[in-house]
Order: C-alpha cells, then structure tokens, then sequence
C-alpha cells in the first residue's frame, strides 16, 4: 500500500487549510525562529534574516547528491530557499543564505509558483520533495504544498533545516513534515555564537530535534528502499572539535535511542569567511572525522550513513564561485 504524507490526511480531513492559516499568523510578529525577531512580515517588515512576506526561491533543481534512502537512485526534487536566519561564517551555500544586498529580483515567487515546482518533480519521477532552509519561510511553502495536494501532489515532503526552529512552529508542523532532516551543528554556545551568532542554538536543537523526533519518529523506509518518514540527522564535523560531535553522538543515543538514522559528514571546506576563523580556515584531517566514526560505532549508532574524509571535501562541493 502507498504511503500516504501527512499533509495529504490533513487535507482529506479538510484541515490543512485550517493549518495554513495558523502559520501565517506567526508572520505578523515573526516567531518562525528561535530568533523570535517579532517583526511584522506581513506589513513588509524585515528582521535578522531578511525574509519578508513573499517566499524567495533561490533554486529549484533535482538533487542527487542528499542521503540514498531519499534520492532512490534518481534524486529528490528540491527547492532552496533565500536568506538564513543563521549567519555561519563557513557557509558553503552563503551566496545564498547570506546575500550581498537586496535579494535578486528572480528569486521572488509566489505560492502558487512554488505548487507547481512541486508538481513538475513528480511528474519527473522524483521519490521525494525537499524544502531546504524552510523556517523563515515555513507558512508559504505549507501554502505552496496545499495547492500543490490539491491537484494531486503526493510525495513525502522533507523539511531539510540548520535546527534554529523555534517551538511554536515546531507545534504546528506535526502531521505537516513526513521526513525531518535537521542539522545539529554545536554542542557549546560559545562556538555557536563565534561561527554563527546563535549563542541559544545548542539548547534549540536539542529542544527541536526531540521534538521532531516526537512527531515523525524512527526513520521508515518503503519497499523500494525510499524513505516515506522519519528523522535523520546530520553532522558536519569540523576542524579542532568545534561542532563538539562526541557530544552531540552521545545526546542521539542516550535521548533518541541506537536506531535514529545519523548522517556523519566529512565534507567541510573553508568557505566564505572562513580563513579569518582558524582552524575553520583548513580543511578536516582523516582523523579527526575518524574520531567521530569510532564514536559512533561506540555508542552502536548503525543506521545512518558516513563518508570518504579524504575525497567527500571536493566531492559534495556546491555549484558555488566561492571567495576564499
């Protein structure tokens, strides 16, 4: 039997309309984030992240390069979102999360347009659907993805975010996200705060990631060996133990359990501002992501995935003219 994505039980309930609206209430004083800047978006206000009301797409393109179980050999359309509402002096993708600027005229979109991206890569034959870096723009693509139901759109939907979600959003995702692919990227709020300027962001992930795990639950995988819901988490380590990824492993297992799927990445690269915050301006050793390898299979963490730390740096590059 094909399984069926929350967002399509809430719409078949006649709720999801419902849901809709409760999210954009947040966008008249803006609690998407743990920020919780209380800027009025929908009067045309900006806060930390930039984000207005209208949603800013960034790219829309089928990716091959996210975890086997959600690309199922063919790739997962995703959308990437404009702006962050993390400032990571590292960020691989800052030209996109970090842009110089008034955000480019082209990125401007409406709900409707984004309902028909979504439509467009299941008629390509993609297995899933990916929001990446949603938060700050959490209520119009839950719009996007009502119109998008309504025409018979009916792939999981991944929720692909840094970790930064605040609680109340959180609430009124459950039923909404099918797969939560969050980020933990610190463990000590010094580091947060340094790399990121979200000295609250290591008790925020903890708090969101057990909610998310509260919601959706152990990964499940389908009979062609797709994911169809669940949690995964992912780990970038970086130089000089900075992500604090021992740490972060024992909290998964000892909160979350052995069987939550976790995605070690070896894949750092000094990027964007980077070199001016050693070590984050070397590459990861060998050994220092084979540390936190001999964690995870330590603490009997399985299910998941890890990588080549000597080829994955240039291999999981972006499309990206970096400045370094």
């Amino acid at each position: 039997m094909k399984y069926l994505p929350g967002y399509l039980k809430l719409h078949e309930k006649g709720e999801l309309t419902a849901r809709i609206h409760e999210l954009k209430r947040l966008l008249y004083e803006c609690r998407l984030c743990a920020r919780r800047c209380g800027v009025n978006r929908m009067a045309g206000e900006t806060g930390y992240c930039g984000a207005g009301k209208d949603p800013c797409v960034a790219s829309s393109c089928l990716h091959r390069g996210e975890e086997p179980v959600l690309t199922g050999g063919f790739g997962v359309g995703n959308i990437f979102m404009g702006r962050c509402n993390m400032k990571c002096v590292f960020c691989q993708n800052h030209s996109i999360s970090q842009p110089d600027g008034n955000t480019a005229s082209e990125w401007g979109v409406t709900a409707a347009k984004i309902a028909e991206e979504l439509l467009l890569f299941e008629k390509q034959g993609c297995p899933t659907a990916g929001f990446v870096s949603p938060t700050h723009y959490a209520p119009q693509i839950f719009e996007a993805l009502s119109l998008a139901a309504a025409k018979g759109f009916s792939l999981p939907v991944i929720y692909n975010t840094n970790g930064y979600d605040s609680m109340e959003l959180l609430s009124l995702l459950d039923g909404l996200v099918d797969i939560y692919l969050p980020d933990f990227k610190y463990w000590s709020s010094e580091d947060a705060s340094t790399y990121s300027d979200t000295p609250d962001y290591p008790g925020t992930a903890m708090e969101s990631i057990r909610e998310m795990y509260r919601q959706v639950g152990t990964l499940r995988i389908d009979a062609s060996g797709t994911a169809a819901g669940g949690l995964i988490i992912r780990l970038l380590v970086l130089p000089g133990g900075i992500a604090g990824t021992k740490d972060v492993l024992r909290f998964i297992a000892g909160e979350l359990g052995r069987g939550v799927f976790v995605s070690l990445m070896s894949q750092y690269y000094p990027a964007h501002n980077a070199r001016n915050y050693p070590p984050l301006s070397r590459k990861l050793r060998p050994e220092e992501y084979m540390e936190a390898v001999e964690m995870l299979e330590e603490l009997g963490l399985e299910n998941g995935w890890v990588q080549d730390p000597v080829t994955s740096p240039d291999s999981y590059l972006p499309g990206i003219d970096f400045k370094l």
